[in-house]
């Protein structure tokens, strides 16, 4: 099951649907609607409930697809694949051993990433900080939590970072990675039952400039260094989300040193059981 956060053309109201082939089968409208579906006791019962008396189905092509947030923070998570950590070791020499521990120790490096005014959805603008030369984009699965921290759904996550801010004193690591514009997610959430076994999925990212490919790559869940459970275990410590939270799992691929995000690329992130999630830098 998909659910996808929408406004119709011309309408105001927020809805949220069923996303079914090309088609979005209406299930509710309200500022919180999808907050009242993932957060109720069985989001997928609640979803068999409402489509006995969801209206017609209407077009993808005729709405415009908003990020699946409301009210919830955002977190990330670092340091959770060998790769970012071989990367992050070369950006700050000062600071390698730091990132060489994280990745051993038993607790992970957690961060808050944005609240929901700093997000954009699908076809939306990514920024890229007017103060950094060396930006990237950070392809990687979202978990979506509820507030009693039980993971209930995916999506993509764009935790958008300026690597030469963090890596000339780690200490700056929020300002290189919360700003407005910082984070896309989208273009929908599978809820958990639907997903597929994560020893199968892979993440892929294609960055495009100028109508060619600039960078491409992928990677498998299956790489990552921590579990789920273990992300969420260590966000919830002494922490409380009562509007729920989204949790970045951390990104295993890293474009080479010598990319930069500009203005006008266009990045697409692909995560087998969710989508692709498109948005333009700016």
């Amino acid at each position: 099951m998909r659910i996808i956060k929408y406004q119709q053309d011309n309408q105001d109201s927020v809805a949220i649907g069923l996303v079914q082939a090309d088609h979005v089968i209406p299930l509710a409208t309200g500022v919180h609607c999808l907050t009242d579906l993932l957060h109720s006791p069985d989001p997928a019962s609640t979803v068999a409930g409402l489509i006995k008396t969801a209206g017609d189905p209407v077009p993808l092509a005729a709405i415009q697809i908003l990020p699946p947030i409301d009210d919830q923070e955002v977190w990330g998570a670092g340091v959770t694949y060998e790769r970012s950590k071989s990367a992050r070791e070369r950006e700050s020499d000062h600071a390698a051993t730091f990132y060489d521990l994280v990745y051993r120790a038993d607790r992970p490096e957690l961060f808050f990433k944005a609240t929901s005014n700093r997000v954009v959805g699908p076809g939306g603008t990514v920024r890229v900080r007017a103060d950094s030369k060396w930006s990237v984009p950070e392809p990687e699965l979202a978990l979506v939590l509820s507030p009693s921290l039980e993971l209930v759904g995916f999506t993509i996550g764009n935790d958008m970072s300026a690597r030469d801010i963090e890596g000339s004193n780690p200490l700056y690591l929020p300002q290189a990675k919360v700003y407005s514009g910082c984070c896309a997610l989208g273009p929908w959430i599978t809820l958990k039952a639907a997903f597929p076994d994560i020893k199968s999925v892979e993440i892929e990212v294609v960055i495009a400039r100028n109508g060619a490919t600039a960078f491409s790559g992928r990677t498998a869940l299956a790489r990552m260094a921590r579990t789920f459970e273990e992300l969420i275990g260590w966000l919830g410590r002494d922490n409380e989300f009562p509007k729920g939270a989204i949790l970045l799992t951390g990104t295993g691929i890293i474009p080479p040193d010598d990319f930069a995000l500009q203005t006008g690329d266009q990045v697409s992130m692909t995560i087998e059981g969710v989508g692709t999630l498109v948005n333009s830098v700016g």
